[in-house]
């Protein structure tokens, strides 16, 4: 009986012994696969940064480097001319058409994001808070409003602007981009008002708040991650758009930088260099707003991730 035992755990040892462990394999598989996660990722970055890194390139390149064949990617000489004829005409006579532009899109999008965010905000909170009549039916209501590209109802607008003398205004502008950030805001900011419980505002009503100030003092400061997140996607909106920019607007005085940035592209010579350098600083303030409030957006992003 002993013997039977021994031989038992002996052999119980050798078939131990003879598998190999599979911790070590398991740590070389998992290291494999970060290594082909790491590759891969960088590869898709790569793509996506090169034509910004080109654009930068352009933007330093004199002339002649910009049109050289085989192109020079480091082998250049570095300027910073482009950047000024952005800002100044090339005859230092005043101000460029293109700063002009940059200004434009500066209030026209500040203060159309700005409203959007003022009024959607409280109707976000109210869409959350009180009960009404319909209301499934009135937020999809809202929400169709978004449902046709800016393209499909520029022809309408531009009539109605026209009988109400806002063509080739700045709030004409600031008017429709609010109004087509409107529904944006409302439906982001209903998703981030659910989050907030209720009984916060209940508590501060019992306290002798009135409804509004409990909102103002408890609700709205948990908001502003949500709002900061909002704001930026509102703003990139109004930044970019082009179609109504275009068809709205007929002067230098009042048009903003997508349409100026096109229309030079066109003739018989391209300084590309100029465009280069005006897409960057076009692309700046927005990438700076996204900086400023980079804490706030990922907190934004991230609410709501998971339910109470």
């Amino acid at each position: 009986m002993a013997l039977h035992i021994d031989e038992t755990v002996a052999a119980e040892a050798g078939a131990g012994h003879a598998d190999p462990p599979r911790g070590p394999q398991r740590r070389r598989r998992g290291t494999l696969r970060t290594w082909v996660e790491i590759v891969a990722l960088a590869a898709i970055a790569v793509v996506m940064l090169f034509p910004v890194v080109w654009m930068l390139e352009t933007s330093l390149k004199e002339g002649r480097d910009v049109y050289a064949v085989p192109a020079k990617i480091l082998s250049f000489d570095v300027t910073l001319d482009h950047y000024k004829d952005v800002f100044v005409q090339r005859d230092g006579s005043g101000t460029s058409d293109l700063a002009v532009s940059f200004k434009n899109s500066i209030i026209v999008a500040g203060t159309s994001t700005l409203l959007a965010t003022l009024l959607g905000v409280p109707a976000a909170w109210a869409y959350s808070r009180f009960r009404m009549k319909a209301k499934k039916d009135q937020l999809f209501f809202i929400l169709s409003t978004r449902f046709m590209p800016p393209v499909v109802v520029v022809i309408p607008i531009f009539l109605m602007y026209r009988d109400l003398g806002l063509l080739n205004t700045k709030l004409g502008l600031i008017l429709i981009y609010a109004a087509f950030n409107l529904p944006f805001t409302i439906w982001m900011m209903k998703g981030f008002v659910d989050e907030v419980p209720a009984e916060y505002e209940e508590a501060a009503m019992l306290d002798g708040y009135s409804r509004f100030e409990a909102f103002w003092r408890y609700t709205l400061p948990l908001l502003v991650p949500g709002i900061a997140a909002t704001a930026v996607f509102a703003l990139i909106f109004s930044w970019n758009e082009f179609v109504f920019a275009i068809f709205l607007t007929s002067s230098d005085s009042v048009r903003t930088a997508p349409p100026a940035i096109a229309g030079l592209i066109g003739g018989t010579t391209i300084d590309w260099g100029l465009v280069a350098a005006s897409a960057m600083v076009f692309a700046a303030p927005v990438l700076l707003f996204a900086f400023l409030v980079r804490k706030h957006l990922v907190a934004g992003v991230t609410l709501g991730a998971v339910r109470r």
